[in-house]
């Protein structure tokens, strides 16, 4: 990001965050991205430091800051490659609707333990038959008395498995059309009739989950925001994780394309260094251009955020344009290194002790999560460019 747009204030707080991230987080990164974080210690020191509620309200344990020092911390987490702790999912798209649209009980009691990292927030609303077409959900909450009852199933749920509290999108109003009739509740995720199994991706990680709800009940006060009116908050919430957590990923892009330059420079290709091929040369060029423009987009939504907006349907550009710019750069990376790309980590052979089979696995998710690419392309199309639906 640009250093004018941040105050000495905004980097003395850079300074503390970096310091406790290569000491306290970068031992741990590797288990954290295969396991799924659960290494609850280290969460908590991130409470305790300050890190969870950067820009939280201070009435609830917040720092009260503005969003640049929230900026600054995922930065530095995608600096070192800490995705495995899913911090945007807790701190960024669920806090600040529970801080916009609970209650003030719901605020007392979840935002406070959330901020100091004593507990972990999940968010849970894509389903097994519906992926991207989150409408489309089955999950129905029924009133009985002064609870919901909820049966249904959510899939590929980040963090279920440490979470303490789910944040979920269920159907309340069956009978309505597909985007009404849609509310957020809050759940215990140790409820009766909830249960979480893990799912192994390919690159090894368990971050993910499927959860099962079989008749569980909810209290009607767990309701956030108004009942039937889900919709308008979770588009909403899809347009900060695509929008606000998209800008920040052009650290990550940016370290891993040092480190291909540096690979390329160490590689033979044709008796020479690969770095010094003009077609190696030249896509290197081609990312590195990408990476700056996804950064200068990313310019764009900040500015709005700090001055009061909020992100639009115009994010799913930047989800989209990072998609595919991160599936470029595996690619390429699998043509300078060739079949030792394959080689996990642990093997003697294997360049950067695995490092690129591990990314070329991952990038193959890059058009699915946070809004698949063909959803999103319809998404520009309809909302952005006003042409018809199909």
């Amino acid at each position: 990001m640009r250093r004018d747009i941040f105050s000495e204030e905004h980097e003395m707080f850079r300074v503390q965050v970096r310091r406790f991230v290569e000491n306290e987080l970068v031992p741990k990164i590797e288990s954290w991205n295969r396991d799924g974080m659960s290494d609850r210690e280290s969460w908590r020191k991130m409470g305790e430091a300050g890190f969870l509620g950067a820009n939280a309200p201070a009435e609830y344990g917040g720092a009260g800051g503005d969003f640049l020092y929230d900026a600054i911390v995922i930065e530095e987490l995608s600096r070192v490659r800490a995705h495995g702790l899913m911090m945007g999912l807790h701190s960024d798209i669920i806090m600040p609707y529970i801080a916009t649209y609970g209650t003030e009980d719901l605020k007392r009691r979840y935002l406070a333990p959330a901020i100091s990292g004593e507990t972990i927030l999940a968010i849970a609303m894509t389903e097994p038959g519906t992926g991207s077409d989150l409408a489309g959900m089955s999950t129905t909450a029924v009133l009985d008395g002064d609870h919901y009852v909820l049966n249904g199933q959510k899939v590929w749920t980040s963090m279920a498995h440490v979470a303490a509290w789910g944040f979920f999108l269920v159907r309340t109003d069956p009978t309505v059309a597909k985007h009404k009739g849609i509310t957020f509740l809050l759940l215990d995720m140790k409820s009766p009739g909830l249960t979480i199994r893990p799912l192994r991706q390919i690159t090894g990680e368990a971050e993910f989950n499927e959860v099962f709800l079989e008749n569980v009940r909810v209290p009607v006060t767990n309701v956030v925001g108004k009942v039937n009116e889900g919709w308008g908050v979770a588009l909403t919430t899809l347009a900060y994780e695509r929008d606000v957590l998209t800008m920040i990923r052009h650290i990550s892009l940016r370290t891993a394309l040092q480190k291909l330059l540096s690979l390329a420079r160490r590689t033979m290709k044709n008796g020479r260094p690969a770095s010094e091929d003009p077609v190696v040369r030249q896509k290197i060029a081609a990312l590195s251009i990408g990476e700056r423009v996804l950064q200068l987009n990313g310019y764009r939504s900040l500015t709005k955020i700090l001055r009061g907006g909020a992100p639009g349907p115009e994010g799913s550009t930047s989800k989209l344009f990072w998609s595919q710019l991160d599936q470029d750069l595996a690619e390429f990376a699998t043509e300078v290194i060739g079949p030792y790309s394959q080689l996990k980590a642990g093997s003697a052979m294997a360049p950067d002790d695995g490092e690129w089979e591990f990314y070329c696995l991952l990038a193959r998710g890059s058009g699915i999560r946070a809004g698949t690419t063909e959803i999103l392309r319809n998404i520009l199309g309809e909302r952005v460019l006003g042409l018809p639906k199909d």
